[in-house]
């Protein structure tokens, strides 16, 4: 942005996205930083080449004007893309109320003793915005590119990893259906045993009121059940 006592002017150089055989336009915004009214007149080096609309106008008290500047179509490219032409904006305040219609050309007069105000604007050539990048050789339009040997590669690789964890899932599951089927053997065993104390304990009741022992047979069965309680509590 350029900046005057009178107006500023965005943006402080003119842009052209350059094509051949193609009119192309920019705006220039002035802002009158005044509470008087400002006359402007627009200038180029190169008055053939562009159109200035409005290239004379008055802008109120804090208040904007649009200008546009159209480069007519270029039959070639300058070399290096360079542009040498250049615009002068002058500002200049005028009488309150004016209209575009009371500017004269002694109004911008600096030998008539007026406060003018001049700004110097360059131009600039960009390049247009690029295409979009063309279908890559091989694909068709409707149908997926074809996948590449990395790719492939990767999708073996998922698969592999895939498989082993769903052996391992796999896995898990039986241990986990085995170690619920020792739970349950083991917890029909314990209640064994506790049925086989009670009766024991009965006996014993029984056989020391009756003045007699236990009777070794069943002492020996008591015994081989608790050895295998006690293989079954390890196994879990």
């Amino acid at each position: 942005m350029s900046f005057g006592e009178l107006v500023s002017i965005q943006p402080n150089e003119l842009r052209f996205p350059f094509e051949l055989k193609k009119q192309i336009s920019c705006s220039l915004q002035l802002t009158n930083q005044t509470d008087h009214y400002v006359a402007f007149k627009v200038k180029t080096t190169n008055p053939k080449k562009y159109c200035v609309r409005p290239n004379t106008g008055v802008v109120l008290p804090r208040s904007t004007c649009d200008v546009v500047v159209t480069m007519q179509a270029q039959r070639e490219a300058p070399p290096d893309m360079q542009c040498k032409d250049k615009f002068l904006i002058q500002s200049v305040v005028t009488t309150d109320g004016a209209t575009q219609k009371d500017i004269t050309p002694e109004m911008f007069n600096k030998d008539a003793g007026n406060h003018l105000e001049e700004c110097k604007l360059r131009v600039m050539y960009v390049s247009p915005p690029q295409p979009p990048s063309p279908v890559a050789e091989g694909s068709e339009e409707g149908s997926s590119p074809r996948a590449s040997l990395s790719d492939i590669g990767n999708a073996a690789a998922f698969d592999s990893v895939l498989r082993e964890d769903l052996d391992s899932k796999d896995k898990v599951s039986e241990a986990r259906v085995a170690i619920s089927r020792l739970t349950e053997e083991k917890s029909s065993v314990i209640q064994l045993n506790n049925k086989l104390q009670q009766e024991l304990e009965l006996l014993r009741t029984q056989s020391s009121r009756a003045g007699g022992g236990i009777p070794f047979l069943y002492v020996v069965i008591v015994g081989l059940l608790g050895i295998l309680i006690g293989y079954l509590i390890r196994r879990t």
